[in-house]
Order: C-alpha cells, then sequence, then structure tokens
C-alpha cells in the first residue's frame, strides 16, 4: 500500500493524469486524508482493522457484482466525460469511505461528484488537478476497443496533452 500512496501523492503533486478504481480510489482517499488533510495515522480497514482512523471501512453491504445508478454533481468533470448526470455501473468491491469521516474528508479540496441512490460516495475528483478522478466502481471492465468508457478515455486524452508525453518520446 506504501507504494500505491507514494504513486498517488506524486501524481497529485506534479499535476500526473492518474485514475483510481476500486482499491485505487480506497487509496487516493487514504493519501488525501494522510498527506493533504493531516491524518497521518488515517488507514484501511483491510490492511489494519484496528487502527484508530479507518477512513476506508468494510460496506455494510458488499458491492461485489452488482450494478448500481450514480448520481453525478452537475459541472464535474466525472459528469461532463458522460456528458449526462446519471450512469449505471459495476462493482467488485467490499470497502468504501467510512460515513465518520466524510464531514473531515469534505474540508479540504477533493470533491466528491458522485453517489449512488443512498447518497453513498462513489467517485472523487480533484478540482485543481489536470486529471485526478477515483471510482469506487471499475470503468475499464466495460471498455472496449470499439466502445470505450468515457472515463478512460478522459485519462487517455489527459495523458496525451500532458507535457509527460512529450518526455516520454522524446526519450
Amino acid at each position: 500500500m506504501e507504494k500505491a500512496l507514494f504513486a498517488i501523492e506524486y501524481a497529485r503533486e506534479n499535476n500526473i493524469p492518474i485514475l483510481g478504481t476500486c482499491g485505487g480510489f480506497q487509496h487516493m482517499v487514504i493519501e488525501y486524508a494522510r498527506n493533504v488533510l493531516g491524518y497521518k495515522d488515517a488507514q484501511h480497514a483491510e490492511y489494519d482493522p484496528y487502527a484508530s482512523e479507518l477512513f476506508i471501512s468494510e460496506l455494510a453491504c458488499s458491492l461485489r457484482g452488482r450494478e448500481m445508478e450514480l448520481n453525478l454533481i452537475p459541472n464535474s468533470e466525472v459528469a461532463s466525460l458522460y456528458g449526462k448526470l446519471q450512469v449505471n455501473e459495476k462493482y467488485y468491491c467490499n470497502f468504501g469511505v467510512n460515513p465518520k469521516y466524510i464531514h473531515f474528508i469534505r474540508k479540504g479540496p477533493i470533491s466528491f461528484v458522485g453517489s449512488d441512490n443512498e447518497g453513498e460516495l462513489r467517485v472523487l475528483e480533484y478540482p485543481e488537478h489536470r486529471f485526478f478522478i477515483g471510482t469506487l466502481f471499475v470503468p475499464q471492465t466495460n471498455s472496449t476497443e470499439k466502445n470505450a468508457h468515457p472515463i478512460v478515455t478522459g485519462l487517455l486524452k489527459a495523458i496525451i496533452n500532458n507535457d509527460i508525453a512529450e518526455q516520454w518520446h522524446a526519450h
């Protein structure tokens, strides 16, 4: 997990496009809690279920194998990628944002821009970032060569338009 958190922090601090899905979304929340909000003990229940600061906890009802409707926030980057405010997505996880910490997370710049019909947080983005999106669902499973998922397409466009792509070609 520490190497994943380092990669997320590096991408966030250097404006490098990043997409975190399922566990990646969860790690984005932990990295943000630790390095932006200052909760150095922020933890994930899967790795340390008895930690004092569980920002990611086991969901009361597993999402594994479920398809659910998502409501997106108008004018968010994710809503603009989809071109609509309600979508259906498939999930494969058993962990999510601990409701106890939602108001702490919302004190910083990160935005939760998608929730299910029960109001549970499922999509986040960092508004000042070129492309920093986390989804509790797994968009790449619905992406094909002929019908790419809009979030995957958005990530690829952000990479292509990023200065780093030019650096890669130079080597």
